[in-house]
């Protein structure tokens, strides 16, 4: 009973001494925790909508004031016209639009009935429909109140109306997001892989001393990739205009465009973690577990980025994946040109910069 004491103690003393195994044993619990507990959420907070009051009376004014006293929204400006809605939407910047017609209170008084317009982003069908239920539940809300102050049955009714997806389907939402995560695992896995196998194989350091330059070695494994890539987008676009019957509203040629540039960007984060992995194992792993649970939470794709706290939702901008799904579900599923895009595109290209300096400057580190 002794020994095995004493070899339980040994084993306790080295646990304690290996800072990995402790940072496993305590970190990665602590960390999934955060990430579960606030991250991976589909309620509806903070998301902005825009109000349209043709109205201006006292009933709008007072569910508008219920709106805003909601923590479920953001009221953004109020609008005035159509085209302002429409131009909102493209723009991404609301996720619905409440409008009320004129003379919304009159109808209330003397017809004992009103209706109200809920205008929602059915791109991503699951938040569309929880604004639309959160609004309507604001104004049955309303309704109730009134009828017990006034004695009258009043009656509301909310029209929804669901853009760029009016029948909920879940393909709008489903392919953007599996085109951000197949592009980012195939192209940083298979670029890691590719490089640390000539590292193991001791080949890459005949390449490195050949009259041929280093710069020139690493871009010649990463040309193949490039088009494989682009052969994976193709069959994803295919399969979703032929079989999901989801084809590319906006322009193909920018939509390709866009893709190449966040195929470079995965590429240029392939190239970096060849560069620090020692194994073919090591690689695969950081490429696996490092680029699929930051595509998947911090994306949008899955769970909405505005219910998350604020550091989370810091973190998630310097995330490619992100600003690829934007753009992705902007040129595919709402049909807009590279006006409505081009401030995603800028960051994409900056985080794209970023990568590819801080790889040519670690590789001209290890060159050394």
């Amino acid at each position: 009973m002794k020994q095995f004491l004493v070899f339980v103690r040994k084993e306790f003393y080295h646990v304690l001494r290996d800072k990995k195994t402790l940072l496993i044993l305590f970190g990665m619990p602590v960390v999934q925790i955060l990430l579960f507990g606030f991250a991976l959420t589909n309620e509806v907070k903070d998301s902005p909508i825009i109000v349209v009051d043709y109205a201006r009376d006292v009933a709008s004014q007072s569910i508008i004031t219920r709106l805003g006293a909601s923590q479920y929204f953001k009221l953004k400006r109020n609008v005035l016209s159509q085209k302002e809605i429409i131009e909102s939407f493209r723009d991404g910047k609301i996720k619905a639009a409440v409008v009320f017609p004129d003379h919304f209170n009159e109808d209330l008084e003397h017809m004992n009935k009103a209706q109200v317009q809920i205008i929602a982003d059915a791109s991503d069908p699951n938040t569309a429909t929880l604004v639309t239920n959160y609004v309507s539940a604001i104004v049955r809300d309303y309704q109730s109140d009134r009828t017990e102050l006034m004695a009258v049955p009043y009656q509301i009714i909310p029209e929804v109306r669901m853009l760029y997806n009016p029948q909920l389907l879940g393909a709008p939402n489903f392919v953007p997001g599996v085109m951000a995560l197949v592009l980012m695992l195939v192209c940083v896995m298979m670029t890691a892989i590719s490089i640390v196998k000539e590292k193991e194989m001791g080949t890459m350091e005949v390449l490195l001393v050949s009259p041929f330059q280093p710069f020139l070695v690493i871009l010649s494994k990463a040309i193949p990739y490039i088009a494989l890539s682009l052969v994976n987008l193709g069959a994803i676009l295919s399969l979703s205009a032929f079989l999901l019957e989801l084809p590319v509203k906006g322009s193909l040629l920018l939509l390709i465009g866009e893709s190449t540039l966040f195929i470079i960007c995965c590429l240029s984060l392939g190239i970096l973690i060849s560069i620090k992995a020692k194994s073919q194992q090591v690689a695969m792993m950081i490429s696996l577990v490092g680029m699929f649970l930051p595509t998947v939470l911090f994306s949008g794709y899955m769970f909405p980025i505005e219910n998350m706290p604020l550091p989370l939702q810091i973190i998630s901008n310097v995330v490619p994946s992100k600003w690829y799904y934007i753009i992705v579900k902007s040129v595919m599923i709402k049909g807009v040109g590279f006006m409505y895009i081009w401030k995603e595109t800028l960051i994409l290209i900056g985080i794209t910069t970023v990568f590819l300096w801080v790889s040519l400057k670690s590789f001209k580190i290890r060159l050394e």
